[in-house]
């Protein structure tokens, strides 16, 4: 299947694009605080952090890799994370990470990746992530990309089967392909997760998140009831939502 092309979208969608999207990531974290806390107290959370390293992605592949590494050192300094990167490219080229909570470590393995012509393998990442979920629980996956090249009724079905284990996925979608748009949020809706464009702001807007989500995967909703400063606003939707 060729390459689906970045095809403009017509007039000028960006300001409903971030309402849609803000108001997505805001509903994710809110659904979390209902899931029963059933993870023991010394227990890690784990983020699946991965990224498309296609080429269609070489023309913004410099600045995407600094806000990817702004939004993958945003885990650094929240507690009780575990992070595996994973990343795709080439003829089949999958790598993997292992679970690790250094993020400057993996950091410098994220900064050596270049672009490599292929095609997407998002099914790939989904089909790991369930792997991954059936030998120690996943709490959430994170995914950047700009397009989809895959059969999105296939995709679908496996972020079914994530949702249904409680594994949503946050997708950050770079350049606003508008077949890919509709991929993923329908990815994102069926896993229980967000969808939101790849821009300046995804750093910030995944730092609280995951700090929210971390500290209901350490301590429950009893610890997400005690945050306080900026992350107060993503812990108080986090308890007051549910799927």
């Amino acid at each position: 299947m060729a390459r689906n092309r970045k095809t403009p979208v017509k007039g000028d969608p960006a300001a409903r694009d971030e309402a849609e999207a803000r108001s997505a990531v805001d509903a994710f974290v809110a659904k979390v605080a209902a899931m029963p806390n059933v993870r023991p107290a010394a227990e890690r959370g784990r983020l699946l952090f991965a990224m498309d390293a296609t080429m269609s992605r070489q023309p913004t592949w410099d600045r995407a890799c600094q806000l990817q590494g702004e939004m993958f050192l945003a885990t650094r300094d929240i507690g009780g994370l575990d992070v595996q990167l994973v990343f795709f490219r080439g003829f089949g080229e999958l790598k993997k990470s292992p679970w690790v909570s250094d993020a400057g470590a993996l950091l410098r393995l994220m900064s050596s990746v270049s672009c490599r012509g292929g095609y997407t393998q998002i099914e790939r990442v989904l089909e790991l992530a369930l792997r991954e979920t059936a030998e120690r629980k996943v709490d959430a996956v994170v995914y950047v990309g700009d397009c989809c090249e895959e059969e999105a009724d296939r995709l679908c079905h496996l972020a079914g089967q994530l949702g249904v284990l409680g594994v949503p996925i946050f997708l950050f979608h770079e350049g606003g392909d508008p077949i890919a748009a509709m991929a993923f949020r329908e990815i994102a809706r069926l896993s229980g997760g967000a969808y939101a464009p790849f821009d300046a702001g995804s750093a910030d807007q995944l730092k609280d998140l995951l700090r929210a989500v971390a500290v209901y995967a350490a301590g429950g909703r009893s610890a997400l009831e005690r945050i306080t400063g900026a992350s107060a606003r993503s812990a108080r939707l986090l308890l007051e939502q549910i799927r």
